[in-house]
C-alpha cells in the first residue's frame, strides 16, 4: 500500500514577531512544497529517506517500529527531531504505527532547503496527515511557533492568520494586486534560525498590544493598498516599527542602503527571503551585490 501527501510552503508577508502575539500577519502559501511518499514493508522498520529538490539524498535514517532505535542515520541531530515529530504524533494518535507494518518513507523537498519557505512545517504538516492528528498541536508540542506556516501549508490561496486567546484564525484573501509585476523576492544567500529570532524578540521590553494594533492595522491596508507607492510606504512603516522593536536596522539599511525603492524582510531578519519593491534595473543591481535567487510574486505565490 502506497500513500502520498503534499504540503504548501510559506512566506509571511507582514506580522513576523509580532504574530506570536496576537498580530493579524499576511501570508501567502508558496507554489513550492514538500511531499511525503509513505508505502508499507515486511521489514519492522521505519526506513527513512529525504531527497533534494534534484532528487539527490541529503538524509536517511532507520527507526524501530516503536521509535525507541535509531540506527544508519546520516545526521543524529535531524534524526532525533524527525524521532522527537514521530513520537509526538503517536502521543496524539495511539494507533499511529501501533502495528508490526513497516515503512518506506521518503520526503521530497521542492526548493533548496536554505530558501526558508518551510521545509520543517511542510514535513510537519505532512506527517500530521499520515498519522491523522491535528497539525497545529503537532507543531506546538514539538516546536512551538505561531503557526501560520501550518495554515499556509493547508491552504490553497493567500490567508490573514491571527492568534486569539491560543486558537488559529485562518481567513482566505483575494490578495493578487494589481502592482504584483513589480514584487519580488530576493534570497539573502543565508537561513535564519527562527527559534534564536523567537527566543531574541521575547527577551525585547516593549508595548505587546500597541505593536500588535499597529502591525494588524498595517495588516489591513496592505490587504486593500490601491497602489505600488501606497503598499510600499506600508512595508516601510512595518520595518520601522520592528526594526525599533527588536533594536535591529531594517535589512535595506545593513545591505542595501543605495538601492532606490523599498525592501522588507520576511519572517525571521537577517536570512532568508527579502519582498523588493521593483525599481528600473534592480535585477543588476542585486546581482552585482552577489544575490541571484529573484523570483517573481507571481512565480511564488498560489
Amino acid at each position: 500500500m502506497q500513500e502520498e501527501f503534499y504540503s504548501n510552503g510559506k512566506l509571511l508577508l507582514s506580522g513576523e514577531y509580532a504574530i506570536l502575539d496576537g498580530a493579524l500577519g499576511l501570508a501567502i502559501p508558496t507554489k513550492y512544497g514538500q511531499s511525503l511518499v509513505v508505502k508499507t514493508s515486511d521489514a519492522p522498520l521505519i526506513r527513512w529517506k529525504s531527497l533534494n529538490p534534484d532528487g539527490n539524498v541529503w538524509f536517511t535514517t532507520d527507526f524501530s517500529i516503536n521509535l525507541h532505535e535509531i540506527t544508519n542515520c546520516t545526521d543524529a541531530d535531524v534524526a532525533r527531531t524527525l524521532q522527537k515529530l514521530l513520537r509526538e504524533a503517536k502521543r496524539q494518535n495511539p494507533n499511529f504505527l501501533s502495528g508490526d507494518t513497516g515503512f518506506e518513507v521518503e520526503s521530497h523537498l521542492g526548493f533548496p532547503r536554505n530558501w526558508g519557505l518551510g521545509s520543517s512545517s511542510t514535513l510537519i504538516n505532512n506527517i500530521a496527515q499520515w498519522a491523522n492528528v491535528d497539525a497545529y498541536k503537532l507543531l506546538w508540542n514539538a516546536f512551538g511557533g505561531s503557526g501560520y506556516d501550518i495554515a499556509c501549508a493547508q491552504h490553497p490561496s493567500p490567508i490573514t492568520y491571527q492568534l486569539k486567546n491560543g486558537h488559529p484564525i485562518v481567513k482566505l484573501v483575494n490578495f493578487d494586486p494589481v502592482f504584483k509585476d513589480s514584487l519580488f523576492f530576493v534570497h539573502l544567500n543565508q537561513k535564519q534560525s527562527s527559534k534564536a529570532a523567537i527566543a531574541a524578540y521575547r527577551n525585547r521590553s516593549f508595548n505587546t498590544a500597541k505593536l500588535v494594533e499597529e502591525i494588524s492595522a498595517i495588516t489591513q491596508k496592505m490587504l486593500h493598498a490601491g497602489s505600488l507607492e501606497a503598499f510600499a510606504g506600508l512595508i516601510e512603516k512595518h520595518e520601522f516599527l520592528l526594526s525599533e522593536i527588536l533594536g535591529i536596522g531594517p535589512v535595506k539599511t545593513h545591505l542595501f542602503p543605495d538601492y532606490p525603492g523599498t525592501i522588507k524582510s520576511l519572517g525571521a531578519w537577517g536570512g532568508d527571503f527579502v519582498l523588493v519593491v521593483d525599481t528600473t534595473g534592480f535585477i543588476d543591481y542585486f546581482n552585482k551585490k552577489g544575490f541571484y535567487t529573484i523570483v517573481r510574486f507571481s512565480e511564488m505565490s498560489l
